[in-house]
């Protein structure tokens, strides 16, 4: 198997990618919108409020966490979870200037 070869886009398109990868499993949406519906941070009932393994749950924290989406912070013996405000904004940015493109009115196909 190949490397991804990512540096040969530019810096726009890799966030767009990774954006999209993380939008791209159910769990990781669920995760966002229970932070956002509570709009506090959250320490221990993502399991039954997605109804998934702790492990499970964690690698998502992971991989939401490693993009900047969420943030945590340790509280006992536990990682309490919210949305970085910050970085949603960015992204919402990013992703939005890429959506919002117009289809050139041509006959192409």
């Amino acid at each position: 198997m190949g490397l991804a070869k990512t540096e040969m886009f530019t810096d726009e398109q890799n966030k767009i990618s990774l954006f999209a990868k993380v939008f791209g499993h159910p769990a990781r949406v669920a995760i966002l919108q229970h932070l956002f519906k509570i709009d506090t941070c959250i320490c221990g009932d993502l399991v039954s409020e997605i109804g998934l393994a702790q492990p499970t749950i964690s690698q998502h924290l992971k991989e939401l966490k490693n993009l900047g989406l969420i943030k945590g912070n340790v509280e006992g013996t536990s990682v309490c979870y919210c949305i970085d405000k910050d970085n949603w904004s960015n992204m919402k940015d990013i992703m939005i200037k890429f959506l919002d493109q117009d289809i050139p009115n041509t006959d192409c196909c």
